[in-house]
């Protein structure tokens, strides 16, 4: 499985597919690895504009992802959630851990 992606200098935004389960998430979770690897990633964006649902794969994926930019001094971020991920978002207490941008 592919995703679209947008790398700069030392940051990468990671396009979210429109369900994120625990197939969808496995594979997100080794591309954006790889990309952050690749391209010496300091700043990591996933933008869920496209993306209705997420069950708790999606959830350990962005907290692994978060870890893995924490050990490096990076950032991490999401944005443009929807009304329901936005409430399984919070019910996780993700907000603690990644920066949310953008309006609910």
């Amino acid at each position: 499985m592919e995703f679209q992606y947008e790398a700069g200098t030392g940051s990468l935004r990671i396009f979210t597919p429109r369900e994120i389960d625990e197939c969808a998430a496995r594979a997100l979770r080794a591309e954006a690895d790889e990309l952050i690897d690749s391209y010496q990633i300091r700043h990591l964006i996933f933008d869920f504009s496209n993306t209705e649902f997420m069950d708790s794969s999606g959830i350990g994926m962005l907290i692994g992802r978060s870890k893995k930019m924490g050990y490096t001094g990076g950032s991490i971020e999401v944005e443009h959630l929807s009304a329901r991920v936005q409430k399984i978002f919070t019910l996780a207490g993700l907000p603690q851990l990644i920066t949310v941008k953008g309006e609910f």
